[in-house]
Order: C-alpha cells, then sequence, then structure tokens
C-alpha cells in the first residue's frame, strides 16, 4: 500500500473495504433506464421514476447527517444500508409506475443517508492532519468498486436484470454485516453549545463561513457532474458509438484508481484549498475541452485533463466540512456537504441538459469553463478564513482538553 494511506486508523480501512464492497454491487442505477424500457415504461413515465431517484438524493443527506448526530453513524449507516436493500426488493417487485416512483425514492433516499454518516465517524475517528487522506481513500474506494461495476453490470444484465438486483441487494447487506461487526464507533462530543445539540440544522445556517464555502463547491460539483450527465451526449451527437462513452469511462477510471495513492500523499502537505482551486480549474478546463472534442483522441484528452484535476481535488472538499464543524454537528455538516453534491448532480440533470438542448452545446461547456474557473479563484480567496477558523478552533479545543 502507498505510504499515502499508512497509519490510518482501522475505522478508516473499515469503512474503506465496506465502500468497495457496497459500490461492486452499485448496478441498478446506471440500468433503470434499458429496465423501465424492458418494461414498457417510457416517456414521461421514465421521468417520473427518474426524478423520484433525484428527489432522494436530496432528501437522503440531510435525514443522514441529522440521525448521525442523533442516534450515532453506526446506527444511521445501518439504518441506510439495510432500507437500500430492502428497496431494491421493492422496485424489482413494483408493479406501476407509481410503485416504482416511491421504490425509487427510497432507495436513493436510504442510499443517502450512508455518506454523511461515515463521513463523520471518519472525522471522529482521524486527526485533522491527517483527515484529507482518509477521505481520498474513501473516494479510492468508490472509483475501484465503481470501475468494477462498469463491467460486471453489463455482464449481468445480459444474462437478466434481476441479477443485478440481487447482486446490489447482497452487497448492501454485506456492508451491513461489515458496519454491525467490524466498525467501532469512536468517543465523540455527546453535545456541544444550546445552538449545536438543538434540533435540526440550525447550527450549519448560522455557519456564515460555511454557507459561503458549499456554493463555490457545488458549483464546483456540477461541473464534474457535466462529465456524467452531458458527456455521453457530445460523443452522440459526434457520431460515435455508445462504445467511445464507456471507453472514456474506462481512461477516468485507469488514471484516478492508477495516481489516487500517489498523488493524495505528495500533497498533502499542500494548503489543500490551494490544491482543491487548482484541481477544480483543472476539471474546469477539461469539461470545457470536451466542446472541442469531435474524435475519440479529442475526447480522451479531454479525460485526461478532468480526471487529474478530479485526482487533486479527492478529499479535500469533505476535509474542509469536517475542518469547520463543531464536534458535536459534524454529522449535520457532512449532511449539508452531501445534500450540495445530490444538488448539483441534479442541477446537471436538469439545467445542464436544458442548456445543451436549448441553447447549444457551446454555452454549457464555456459556461462551465467560467463557473469553474470563479469559483476556484473564490474558494482561493476563502482560504486564508478557514484556515483562521480551522487553526482557532483547533486551539480552542486543545485548551479546553
Amino acid at each position: 500500500m502507498p505510504t499515502s494511506f499508512r497509519g490510518l486508523p482501522r475505522t478508516v480501512w473499515t469503512v474503506f473495504a465496506g465502500t468497495i464492497v457496497n459500490r461492486l454491487g452499485h448496478l441498478v442505477t446506471p440500468f433503470l433506464v434499458f429496465l423501465l424500457a424492458d418494461r414498457g415504461v417510457t416517456g414521461t413515465q421514465t421521468s417520473y421514476v427518474l426524478g423520484a431517484l433525484g428527489a432522494g438524493n436530496l432528501l437522503g443527506p440531510a435525514v443522514g447527517g441529522l440521525l448521525a448526530d442523533r442516534i450515532g453513524r453506526r446506527p444511521t449507516m445501518l439504518i441506510g444500508l439495510l432500507g437500500a436493500a430492502a428497496a431494491q426488493a421493492a422496485l424489482f417487485l413494483a408493479p406501476g409506475v407509481a410503485t416504482m416512483a416511491a421504490a425509487a425514492l427510497l432507495l436513493s433516499t436510504a442510499s443517502a443517508t450512508v455518506g454523511p454518516a461515515a463521513y463523520a465517524l471518519m472525522a471522529d475517528a482521524v486527526d485533522a492532519e491527517r483527515r484529507q487522506r482518509a477521505y481520498a481513500l474513501f473516494g479510492w474506494g468508490v472509483n475501484i468498486g465503481t470501475a468494477v461495476a462498469g463491467v460486471l453490470g453489463g455482464f449481468l444484465a445480459a444474462h437478466g436484470y434481476w441479477l443485478l438486483f440481487a447482486v446490489d441487494a447482497a452487497t448492501l447487506l454485506v456492508y451491513a454485516g461489515i458496519v454491525a461487526t467490524r466498525l467501532q464507533e469512536p468517543r465523540r462530543t455527546a453535545a456541544g453549545s444550546p445552538g449545536e445539540s438543538g434540533p435540526g440544522y440550525g447550527v450549519v445556517l448560522r455557519d456564515r463561513l460555511l454557507l459561503a464555502l458549499l456554493p463555490l463547491f457545488g458549483i464546483q460539483l456540477f461541473v464534474y457532474s457535466l462529465t456524467e450527465v452531458a458527456l455521453p451526449l457530445a460523443v452522440h451527437d459526434s457520431g460515435l458509438p455508445p462504445a467511445v462513452y464507456g471507453a472514456m469511462a474506462a481512461v477516468n477510471a485507469v488514471l484516478v484508481v492508477g495516481l489516487q495513492p500517489f498523488v493524495t500523499g505528495r500533497l498533502a502537505r499542500l494548503p489543500q484549498l490551494r490544491v482543491q482551486a487548482a484541481g477544480s480549474a483543472l476539471i474546469a478546463v477539461g469539461v470545457a475541452l470536451t466542446g472541442l472534442a469531435d474524435s475519440v483522441a479529442g475526447y480522451a484528452a479531454s479525460v485526461v485533463v478532468w480526471s487529474l484535476g478530479e485526482v487533486l481535488v479527492a478529499g479535500i472538499a469533505a476535509s474542509a466540512v469536517a475542518a469547520l464543524a463543531p464536534a458535536s454537528a459534524r454529522g449535520r455538516y457532512q449532511g449539508a456537504f452531501s445534500w450540495t453534491w445530490g444538488l448539483a448532480r441534479f442541477g446537471a440533470l436538469t439545467l445542464g441538459i436544458t442548456v445543451y438542448a436549448g441553447i447549444g452545446p457551446a454555452a454549457l461547456w464555456w459556461g462551465a469553463l467560467a463557473a469553474g474557473l470563479l469559483s476556484a479563484a473564490a474558494t482561493l480567496a476563502l482560504s486564508g478564513r478557514i484556515r483562521a477558523r480551522a487553526e482557532h478552533d483547533l486551539a480552542a479545543t486543545t485548551l479546553a482538553a
């Protein structure tokens, strides 16, 4: 194992292992459109099911962050994993569009509750200096599992869609077993100030620095999400076959999985938000280059650029949010960050596609470049305040101890 991830506690490695298992079974969502078409669900009805799936990605993080601070990280993860496994069965057995949409909402909501709890658990277990590496390891696990799942899903779908649901549910149950038997919840602050321990997300909404930072991360995540949403359309409009998009996904997976462990360690000592800004700018440039591509080589070059940016930013945003969070509100802070991620993906699916189809691809690609570069510059401008806040909070915690 590269030195980047050495010395991380058992809790982080357990979450890493469970994440790989879980992502290996992340099969149903990518093939859901094909399943719906196979069952005669098309057009507007398909949008209802996919819309419910997207809505759950907004609801789940808020619920997960709140539960993580109220009942604990491990119980929240178990609720999400077991709920998602049950939702897989419900979605497969659903007899009509309405029940499919309800099951899809439950599936995405339950799945999305797990992330904030896992992020908060790692923040509890790891000191501030190693937190970014812990989150980068988590992201590495997601990419490893997703890369394998892309190949596995195509094979299983050819032999029956029920296999996708069975494997997905099984991996969720295996991860739940890992959480229940192998994961220990570190001792954490039971309660903070009245504002921190009060109900809901008031502590988050009162944090002006966080509220300034999250929209910037949201813009950067929106630009990155275009690689999943608009890139396939660009490949199609260039007259290239779907296999080209699959090849681009493979290029991204190979670069991220291969480079992540080595790059993370070498960048760990640099100011992290400066690295975030640089990586976000690189992603924006790579996404914009999609607008110039019309061949396999052109698309491959753009993928290489934004993939390198993805490697640079791994784990930094979540680590920055964790550094701002009071110990008793880490779940809600990570819930707010995960909600920002869900909103960015939802925006890419709606606003991104609307701009691409309504105004034109050029408006989307160059608009993404401008938004990405401006958000990177604004992140850089906030970096001093965030560093000062984190140092102040660390000093206060040390003094209190």
